[in-house]
């Protein structure tokens, strides 16, 4: 997978998960997930499905698995430790993950910050990565990849596949009602459009074939009376209207 297709995979899922944990800004977690996982190459990526470092700590119930790392308990000094990391299931599973992490109490300064710096700085300070450079590594990757094109999320994203999404959502994927709103965010009006299309959702306004029979019996008049009539009705209806009447006669 190349680095752009990682981005979009990433992002997509964020777009999914941020707004049900109150994070309104996803540039530093994309950020996150390039720098922890290596572009999604590392072996805790690729083999266990955990894009962002995560440590299983006392409250973690799920699966585990113990590796080697390096932290920076001193300014400069390396040390080489093994601690246990989260597994999940599943790329969707690794990246809720990240957002059921920042639930715990010590991350809710995250809530409702849109200035990238001032998230990376906040997730700094509140304890979640001991490198020292850890701010700038981010806002580096940030700025290079030009990730900030991915956070005002409430309008709607130009580079969204609206048919896959809109799949998804028969699916079951992204809930029903103000659960959906929340989880296409700028995107839901365009993709439940597309949803209403595809299960016919749209009913015609008016009944053809009733129209067609009226027409017939004379209530619309003949010629341009009638084509009026069904016109400011609603426009192209009368050439719809006329259409079946030619079939209806044969």
């Amino acid at each position: 997978m190349d680095k752009e297709a990682f981005i979009q995979k990433v992002a997509e899922k964020v777009r999914k998960y941020a707004p049900l944990y109150g994070i309104s800004v996803h540039s530093p977690i994309i950020a996150q997930a390039i720098v922890e996982s290596g572009w999604g190459e590392s072996v805790l990526a690729n083999k266990y499905n955990n894009y962002f470092g995560l440590k299983c700590g006392s409250s973690w119930k799920g699966g585990s698995v113990n590796m080697a790392t390096k932290e920076e308990y001193k300014p400069g000094v390396m040390t080489n430790i093994r601690d246990n990391f989260r597994t999940y299931e599943d790329f969707d599973a690794g990246i809720r993950g990240y957002f059921e992490f920042i639930g715990y109490s010590r991350y809710a300064n995250l809530k409702g910050v849109t200035n990238p710096r001032e998230y990376c700085e906040k997730l700094k300070s509140d304890g979640y990565a001991t490198s020292s450079s850890y701010v700038d590594t981010l806002m580096r990757v940030i700025q290079e990849n030009n990730l900030t094109r991915f956070d005002n999320s409430d309008r709607p994203q130009s580079d969204v596949d609206i048919e896959n999404l809109a799949q998804r959502v028969i699916k079951g994927e992204f809930g029903s009602g103000e659960e959906r709103k929340v989880l296409l965010g700028g995107n839901y009006e365009k993709v439940q459009q597309r949803v209403n299309e595809i299960l016919g959702a749209t009913k015609p306004k008016y009944n053809i074939d009733d129209l067609a029979r009226r027409a017939i019996r004379g209530e619309f008049g003949n010629g341009f009376a009638r084509k009026a009539k069904l016109e400011k009705m609603e426009r192209g209806l009368y050439a719809k209207v006329q259409k079946r009447i030619n079939e209806m006669m044969k």
